[in-house]
């Protein structure tokens, strides 16, 4: 049985393509276009995992990554779905909390076995 992934994705094209791929490979997929949306649906559903753009409308992934991260509760990996990949870019996502970073344009052949490195064991 796969994973249960919250895609924080705001363009409709990426949101379709990641949710393919990862509904393909056998995982559930919910389903946030913007931060506080995503921390919403994920403090109510608590998925395996969380790709999270750091672009988004109303909250930024930034903002939303470090709301999640401070719930008392236990907290599922958070991992950046961004196409920023300037210098620095890395060590602010990681800053942020998140638990890993995936860059887009993201390659199909590849994509689920870098998110499924994420996954909880």
């Amino acid at each position: 049985m796969g994973a249960r992934i919250l895609v924080t994705e705001d363009d409709p094209q990426n949101l379709y393509l990641v949710k393919f791929l990862l509904e393909s490979s056998g995982h559930e997929v919910l389903v946030a276009t913007d931060g506080e949306e995503a921390v919403s649906v994920a403090r109510a559903e608590q998925p395996d995992l969380v790709l999270m753009d750091m672009l988004l409308p109303r909250m930024d992934g930034y903002e939303a990554t470090r709301i999640l991260k401070s719930d008392p509760a236990p907290v599922m990996p958070i991992v950046a779905l961004t196409a920023y990949s300037m210098k620095g870019d890395r060590e602010a996502i990681l800053r942020a909390g998140c638990d890993g970073y995936i860059s887009k344009p993201i390659d199909p052949e590849v994509f689920v076995g870098q998110v499924e490195a994420y996954l909880p064991k």
